[in-house]
């Protein structure tokens, strides 16, 4: 029996340094995918400093004008207004659900957010050609604007319901962490349900929705079929809700493979997945570092 003991410990050491490995591979992964942008995107760099390409609207690819500024302020513009659009929903439902809802309808709506996660982001797409871009164009034309449809509000109203599964389930989580005994006190020294929630619930669970919103700005930042086929792709600056809009995932989505042959394009189109990895990965980092200090908070 004592015989096998060492080779109990070899196959333990063994199976720690496979599973170590798999993890740092995983990790690793992300500055591979970093490192390769940075170095497809550099000769763009060398011709032109990254003031001009951030900040100019002139975006002629054939003529070697490559200015991001449309793209990126669509793409800020269309995730803000989704949020606006979306934190107000989700906060009152997830509070609904776990402050006054029954366990019964708890149970009922839950799997149907799983289902809402689950679906193709081309599903919501077309989706949203049928339904939200007729509908755009008539409260357009009911405000004296001539649109399509085909805009900034019709991408922000996807993004924002594409957004609803991961927020709600994360401010869920985030509301259930809080010590039931807080919620006890309060209500035994007459305050109303609303009062708990407004009161206690909200203030120490306040980082924790953040972080949610977080995790929801960073789907919708960069979110590209559903976006691209209902924004309507026009590199320009928006003027208003009803005009078309162009974010850098669909830049990307609809260019990339398809212009080899104009120089420096596609280090322009690297150059575009670089920034929204920086800003996805920027939002992430402070998502979850918010929820370990919100579990951290919990336990003590």
């Amino acid at each position: 029996m004592f015989k096998t003991i060492p080779w109990r410990r070899r196959k333990d050491q063994f199976a720690s340094f496979v599973m170590k490995t798999a993890m740092w591979l995983a990790n690793l992964l992300v500055v591979f995918i970093g490192v390769g942008l940075i170095v497809k995107a550099a000769p763009i760099f060398v011709k032109e400093p990254i003031g001009e390409l951030l900040f100019s609207s002139d975006w002629f690819p054939l003529k070697g004008h490559f200015g991001f500024l449309p793209f990126i302020v669509g793409t800020i513009v269309a995730t803000v207004l989704a949020m606006m659009f979306s934190v107000p929903i989700c906060l009152l439902s997830a509070i609904y659900l776990t402050e006054f809802a029954r366990k019964r309808t708890r149970e009922l709506v839950r799997p149907v957010i799983d289902v809402l996660a689950g679906i193709p982001s081309v599903i919501y797409g077309l989706w949203g050609v049928i339904v939200i871009v007729p509908f755009v164009r008539w409260l357009g034309h009911q405000f004296g604007a001539a649109t399509t449809g085909y805009s900034l509000l019709a991408a922000a109203i996807i993004l924002s319901i594409m957004v609803f599964p991961i927020m709600i389930s994360v401010t869920i989580e985030v509301l259930l962490a809080v010590p039931f005994q807080a919620r006890e006190t309060v209500l035994a020294l007459g305050a109303t349900r609303w009062e708990t929630v407004r009161k206690v619930i909200l203030r120490q669970a306040h980082r924790g929705i953040l972080a949610a919103v977080g995790l929801g700005f960073t789907r919708a930042f960069g979110e590209t079929m559903a976006v691209m086929m209902v924004a309507g792709n026009v590199a320009k600056l928006p003027g208003s809700l009803f005009d078309p809009v162009y974010t850098l995932p669909a830049l990307i989505a609809n260019n990339y493979g398809e212009v080899m042959s104009i120089p420096m394009y596609d280090s322009a189109l690297m150059l575009a997945a670089l920034f929204l990895m920086a800003v996805v990965t920027g939002f992430s980092i402070m998502a979850h570092a918010a929820l370990l200090r919100l579990a951290k908070g919990s336990k003590k």
